[in-house]
């Protein structure tokens, strides 16, 4: 089978980019989809706060992807799921399967919108028994809001991802008891209007610096010990704190869903842990592309459906057009910076670059400078911090007079007031 444009994943993504490259051209298109139905993991996410940025309206997850789904189909788009990728090459070679078989589908291009997953409690080490009532927060999540089952009555949840922030209000509404909020470092990575709306609104109490020492219970999760940890993250003698609990959620970070990736052999970023790609998503391989949460982990949906429609379009050009020169600068993380995306600029581009980071601790009265050859811009900013993803737009003339572009955040003190 041969397809002009292959997306691997039916998610926000992978339907933006699939209408915005049908838009810009490309009728010969599949977007491949593993489960039943397209729409990724917005089917469970029922709260609202969706569409925010994007629509200016407060959607819930179903809602926001129901828009692109709609916009996908009303243009014929076809949309293959239940189906696999169990194998991705580098030149464009999508193997797939589903009940039909094995088959393969010879692309022109393809667009990489996996997604991402959770971190596992495997992952942490935590001490203990392997006892009933030990879920990711995103598990716990499908149970209630897709199946109708609430996974315990009493809850500890460690990590406080925006997942697990979601899930302690959820799980308060469906009548359980959410003891705490655990998180080992000084900061939330999660929203703080979801600190506030989820934990603060029903007096869940938040403690930073803190994680699970043990997991209690042999069937069933009996209690767990929580304890304060130190700058290094070892857990302090004497700050103890015991929970008697039936549950325990883990909302302990996002992964990139990278394994086809890595297979196919292209470059990860290991800040991102995801592939690497210049400002229009295309990888180091000529022709595939990489969009939303399989890139970078987003904080907002918003901004991987624009970031998928840059990909979407940037496909349809590739396919359209045929190779372009590609003349690239690097972008830099500088202080307090923990990743600038994309890695690389075109200096040819003749469009304006929306360059996204994260900075690594949160703080107010911050200063994000930006230095791109003799172009230095500074924005002042309330206040920073890790869960909310940044950016800067900057035009192609700023881009093709520079060498790189260095992306750093200042505390207030530490400028010479020439802001």
């Amino acid at each position: 089978m041969k397809k002009d444009l292959v997306i691997i994943g039916g998610g926000p993504a992978g339907l933006a980019a699939a209408v915005a490259a049908y838009d810009a051209g490309v009728r010969d298109l599949v977007v491949i989809e593993r489960e039943s139905e397209a729409g990724g993991v917005l089917k469970q996410c029922i709260h609202n706060g969706f569409g925010l940025t994007r629509f200016k309206e407060n959607m819930t997850g179903p809602e926001y992807a129901y828009k692109f789904l709609s916009e996908a189909k009303s243009r014929g788009i076809e949309i293959m799921t239940g189906t696999f990728v169990i194998g991705f090459a580098q030149n464009k070679t999508v193997t797939c399967m589903n009940e039909k078989g094995i088959f393969e589908i010879q692309a022109k291009a393809v667009i990489l919108a996996m997604g991402c997953r959770e971190r596992s409690r495997g992952a942490l080490n935590i001490a203990g028994t392997r006892p009933a009532g030990v879920f990711s927060a995103g598990t716990a999540q499908k149970y209630v809001n897709m199946q109708g089952h609430l996974p315990g009555k009493r809850v500890v949840i460690l990590g406080s991802g925006d997942i697990g922030l979601i899930m302690a209000r959820r799980m308060t509404l469906e009548g359980a008891k959410v003891l705490c909020v655990l998180e080992i470092m000084p900061h939330s990575s999660g929203l703080r209007r979801n600190i506030a709306q989820c934990l603060d609104d029903f007096g869940i109490p938040l403690y930073l610096e803190h994680t699970i020492l043990k997991i209690e219970g042999e069937e069933r999760v009996t209690g767990i010990t929580a304890v304060q940890v130190d700058k290094n993250k070892n857990p302090i003698p004497g700050t103890e704190k015991h929970f008697d609990c039936d549950t325990v959620l883990f909302s302990v970070g996002l992964i990139p869903e990278n394994e086809l990736s890595k297979k196919a052999g292209l470059v990860l970023d290991p800040r991102t842990k995801g592939v690497t790609v210049d400002g229009n998503r295309e990888t180091e391989a000529e022709g595939v592309f990489a969009c939303g949460n399989v890139l970078h982990v987003h904080d907002l949906v918003d901004f991987v459906s624009e970031e998928a429609e840059v990909a979407g379009r940037a496909a349809a050009e590739y396919i359209l057009k045929g190779k372009t020169h590609k003349n690239y600068i690097p972008t830099i993380s500088g202080e307090r910076v923990s990743y600038v995306l994309p890695q690389r600029l075109d200096k040819e581009s003749n469009l304006p670059q929306k360059l996204y980071f994260r900075v690594k601790e949160a703080f107010r009265g911050a200063v994000v400078k930006v230095e791109a050859g003799a172009f230095v811009k500074t924005i002042k900013k309330i206040a920073v911090a890790p869960g909310e993803m940044e950016y800067v737009v900057l035009t192609p003339e700023q881009i093709r007079s520079a060498d790189s572009v260095k992306i750093s955040v200042l505390k207030g003190e530490e400028c010479d007031g020439n802001i």
